[in-house]
Formats: C-alpha cells, sequence, structure tokens
C-alpha cells in the first residue's frame, strides 16, 4: 500500500524491451534506497511494480504488456521522469490516502497550466469511470493524492500547489498526453452498490 504522497522524482536511464513485458531501469535518489531489496513493491508514477535487480542506485523493474495497456508507463521514454514512493510502513503517518498502486484507467489531460497562481491540471477520464469521480473527493493520479476542485462530467479539475509542482512530474505533461488514474476503492464499491440497489428496486417498480 502507498499514500500518495510523493517522495521523489527519478530519472528512467534505460528501457528494454522483452517478449510479454518490459525492463525500466530508474536511477533512485540515495534516500530512497535504504533497506530497499529486490521484490520490494514501488510505486513508479502510481504504478505498483516489483523490484528486479539492483546496482548502485539503478533499480528495475519489469512491466508485464497488460500493465503497460492499462497505463502510460509505455509513454515515460527513456531519459524520461517518474514518481517514485516507497511502500508504507504501518506505523508511518499517512499524509494522504490509502492506495494500491493498481491503476484503473488512464486519463486525457486536456488543459493545464504549471505556474502560480492558478496551477491546475484538468482531464477526462472515460465515461465507465468517470461515476467514480466526484468533487471535493479524491483520487490517485500519476500516484499522487489529490483533491478533485471541479467536476463536469467526464472532465475533472485538480488545483496543483507549489510543493505539488516541485515533488512531482506534472510540470513534464502537455495537453494530449496520458495520466494514470486510481480511483478510491472504497467510492467504487459505495457507487456500485448504490447502482446495484436501485437497479433492483426500479427493476421490482417495473414488474
Amino acid at each position: 500500500m502507498y499514500t500518495g504522497i510523493v517522495q521523489a522524482v527519478a530519472p528512467i536511464s534505460d528501457i528494454k524491451r522483452h517478449d510479454g513485458y518490459t525492463t525500466f531501469t530508474v536511477l533512485m535518489p540515495e534516500s530512497l534506497m535504504v533497506d530497499l531489496k529486490i521484490g520490494a513493491s514501488v510505486s513508479v508514477e502510481g504504478v505498483c511494480l516489483s523490484v528486479t535487480s539492483i546496482d548502485g542506485c539503478s533499480v528495475t523493474f519489469d512491466a508485464m504488456d497488460a500493465t503497460l495497456e492499462r497505463t502510460n508507463l509505455d509513454s515515460r521514454a527513456r531519459d524520461g521522469r517518474v514518481n517514485i514512493e516507497r511502500s508504507a510502513k504501518p506505523n508511518e503517518e499517512n499524509g494522504g490516502h490509502n492506495i494500491a498502486g493498481h491503476i484503473a484507467t488512464t486519463a486525457e489531460l486536456v488543459g493545464a497550466k504549471f505556474s502560480m497562481p492558478g496551477a491546475h491540471i484538468r482531464f477526462k477520464v472515460p465515461a465507465d469511470w468517470a461515476k467514480y469521480v466526484f468533487k471535493r473527493g479524491y483520487l490517485a493520479v500519476n500516484g499522487a493524492s489529490l483533491t478533485v476542485a471541479e467536476a463536469d462530467g467526464d472532465e475533472f479539475t485538480i488545483n496543483l500547489i507549489p510543493e505539488t509542482l516541485r515533488q512531482t512530474t506534472f510540470p513534464d505533461y502537455h495537453v494530449g498526453d496520458r495520466l494514470n488514474i486510481e480511483v478510491d476503492h472504497q467510492t467504487m464499491v459505495m457507487v456500485d452498490v448504490v447502482e446495484r440497489t436501485l437497479e433492483r428496486v426500479m427493476g421490482r417498480r417495473s414488474a
């Protein structure tokens, strides 16, 4: 599990394609190398990946083709940067919200301003996932725990503070790029339960 508090932005130094998967090499900051072991889970641009090798501060992660199809990792070209968060420890403060690193969908960036005042991102999600995003609700975008400021159909706006601009990859993105979206699991369950309940009630009334 993760908290959505991005700990570092790290460069991708190498990408190797294999049959069915891709290996990403990330240059991790020394501060995040403490006790890092092969098999450990790390959030890479919001995607939960396992460490496959460690050579100094060069850390590799394998992503299956299915993962690349669901996320934006494949578009992070060589020398691109990714948000990094080590998995949360039970006794640590959670300043964000519980995040699994399981990306639900990608959203298209349709507008952005990366300078103050008024820094923000605006994105469009597929209709099937829009029902889980609410004004003043929260979700993870590229692994960062953020609050939705405005909602209009399938388009949503999130305001960005200077620290978020400094500590994340958001300024690297341009209109038309894809962002990784993880919706809050409890919100998803609640919406699905309400929908199923309403369907049963309406079905009984029409019978």
